[in-house]
């Protein structure tokens, strides 16, 4: 594959998921519901306590939803892929961090797969790039899928869950040292808190270029949402995370990587244009919304890492 395409519009995409959707954090084999390893990995307070964070429906930006294109006319409806057509595509190998930190004695050894230690992180950063391997971001991803846009010989796309601090002070200089972006999903509830980045940290991460996608507000399983819960955990996080980066919210990432087939037409009537899951199979009507990530475990050296992206992609 040849260097980065053209950047396409982001109000395009939003156009996307309406012509393809009319055809319609785990590792690989983990199937808990109710609980994850980040849940006491990375605690969150209840939502009682949440007296920091401003109700969105009083922030400036009206809508993380973006506008329409002015000119519709500039899609060609037939070069969309449809569901098909995405799923058959290579897939770009897509990996998932949560927090980037030494281990410390409390730390479970389920926990340790989702805390990985500054100097592994590092080395998994520099096999990436003594390997060849360039990161795309969503915008790109996105393009590929529909379009068959061009991505770098060697993709690779680094995300990152729950906005914890490490991902600010270690793996975003990491990341800039070799020229590389993240795509950092923020859970909203968590912001300006102890061990957590603040939103200042989070505008500076947009305005170098990374991606800033939605995680929902407090981590609560999508497949358990009714009526309100999508205006609480996705509507209101998305509009929150606009204000704070000036951008549209179109990205989403699913809590434990869980999601259900309900959840997609939610997603979409909010703006979400793509949405990540884990390691899971993806959705036959709609893989834009169920694209798969591995997490990159923290007991994972940078050979393990190098076969599991081979392995799994």
């Amino acid at each position: 594959m040849k260097p980065p395409y053209t950047r396409l519009r982001l109000s395009i995409f939003a156009l996307f998921t309406v012509l393809i959707g009319s055809s319609s954090c785990m590792r690989e084999g983990k199937t808990i519901e109710t609980q994850s390893p980040v849940e006491t990995a990375i605690p969150v307070a209840s939502a009682n306590s949440d007296t920091a964070i401003p109700e969105p429906d009083s922030l400036t930006l009206q809508a993380a939803i973006p506008a329409k294109s002015a000119h519709p006319a500039a899609i060609v409806a037939n070069s969309i892929a449809d569901a098909e057509t995405i799923i058959a595509r290579k897939q770009v190998p897509i990996l998932c961090y949560h927090q980037v930190r030494d281990w410390r004695e409390k730390d479970s050894k389920q926990a340790k797969d989702y805390i990985i230690p500054e100097e592994r992180f590092k080395d998994h950063i520099k096999m990436l790039a003594d390997s060849g391997y360039q990161t795309v971001l969503p915008d790109q991803l996105l393009a590929y899928l529909t379009t068959g846009a061009s991505l770098p010989e060697k993709p690779v796309m680094l995300t990152f869950d729950d906005t914890s601090l490490g991902q600010f002070t270690v793996a975003a200089p990491e990341l800039e040292k070799y020229g590389f972006k993240g795509v950092f999903f923020v859970m909203t509830v968590s912001l300006g808190r102890p061990n957590y980045m603040t939103r200042a940290q989070v505008k500076e991460l947009s305005e170098k270029g990374h991606a800033i996608g939605s995680h929902t507000w407090d981590h609560q399983n999508v497949k358990k949402y009714q009526g309100q819960d999508w205006v609480t955990q996705v509507e209101k996080p998305s509009r929150q995370l606009a204000e704070i980066t000036g951008k549209p919210t179109e990205y989403f990432a699913y809590p434990f990587g869980l999601w259900n087939p309900e959840a997609i037409p939610e997603l979409k009537q909010r703006g979400m244009v793509a949405a990540f899951q884990l390691a899971e199979k993806r959705d036959p009507q709609d893989p834009l919304h169920s694209i798969r990530r591995i997490i990159a475990s923290g007991y994972w050296s940078s050979n393990s890492l190098h076969r599991a992206m081979v392995n799994s992609f």
